[in-house]
């Protein structure tokens, strides 16, 4: 696994560690009084909007980050990494030092209350806002556009992408299905943890990102 691959990775990864995702995702399961059908709705929202993106991208954008030289990224590309990697250090220490705010999660637990009442196609929209990849949706397309994609391959990536970040949200629902009973439970306990520990999950990964992203910026600057 090269850099440049092992970057998606740790793009993947935090999209599917990011709090407020993983609060939404939880929240819409655990308050809704039909848990599976609020969950397959939104994470078929969130899906369709994540993939419609890379499926878009993957012509649009194609290989315009790709260099002839593999381990010579272009100019622009590392520059891209180098500010990336410091935002997202800027990012964690704001949030480190952000105290925890409850009513702010009281907030999301009455807007995800609202959705998980709401039609199909409001449940829908919600997952299409609230549950994609968000920030991490530019790395990603740029780590893949980097790897010299034919438009087939981009969308490849583009689903491991996208599948990874929502991973969560998927394993909950097969969860609902296989035994609706104990899932609610675990539920329960892991929104209870992810209040209390979704956090510290999300600056490890975070800043090996930031490492990664560093590391292939200065790099392809120096050679």
């Amino acid at each position: 696994m090269g850099w440049v691959d092992t970057e998606l990775v740790l793009i993947a990864l935090a999209a599917m560690v990011s709090p407020t995702t993983l609060s939404f995702s939880i929240f819409a399961l655990v308050l809704s009084d039909r848990p599976k059908r609020t969950g397959i709705w939104f994470y078929l929202g969130a899906l369709t909007a994540t993939l419609a993106i890379g499926v878009i991208a993957a012509f649009v954008l194609g290989d315009v980050a790709a260099s002839k030289t593999p381990s010579q990224p272009k100019t622009w590309v590392c520059i891209v990494d180098i500010v990336a990697a410091a935002v997202l250090v800027l990012v964690v220490v704001k949030f480190v030092q952000r105290p925890r705010n409850p009513e702010r999660v009281e907030r999301m637990v009455a807007q995800m209350g609202r959705v998980a009442s709401s039609p199909v196609i409001a449940i829908f929209a919600a997952g299409a806002s609230l549950a994609n990849p968000g920030g991490y949706i530019p790395l990603a397309l740029k780590t893949i556009s980097e790897t010299d994609p034919s438009a087939a391959q981009y969308v490849v990536d583009w689903v491991f992408f996208t599948l990874v970040s929502l991973l969560p949200l998927l394993a909950a629902i097969v969860l609902l299905v296989v035994a609706p009973t104990r899932a609610r439970r675990i539920l329960q306990r892991v929104r209870d943890w992810l209040i209390q520990n979704g956090r510290t999950i999300a600056v490890v990964i975070i800043l090996f990102l930031a490492a990664a992203l560093l590391r292939n910026g200065i790099s392809g600057l120096v050679n």
